[in-house]
């Protein structure tokens, strides 16, 4: 998916950054800088991908390409 299509599949669901941030109890500049690329967190790359019922490789394939391990637990 393109961020764009992720951006508003998460604004259709009623899904912000903010809440995401809440709930990982991060800031949301953090859930956002991480969403552009500019930082890594699996755990904060799984949390968009789970509000969307998906997995973070589906979401971001350029950041788990040639990964073994792309599950997270």
């Amino acid at each position: 998916m393109l961020k764009e299509e992720i951006r508003a599949e998460l604004s259709k669901r009623g899904v912000t950054f903010k809440q995401i941030a809440a709930e990982q109890e991060v800031a949301p500049a953090t859930v956002s800088i991480v969403f552009k690329g500019d930082r890594r967190s699996r755990r904060i790359e799984q949390a968009i991908a789970d509000k969307l019922g998906k997995s973070a490789s589906e979401l971001f394939p350029e950041r788990y390409q040639g990964r073994e391990d792309v599950q997270m637990s």
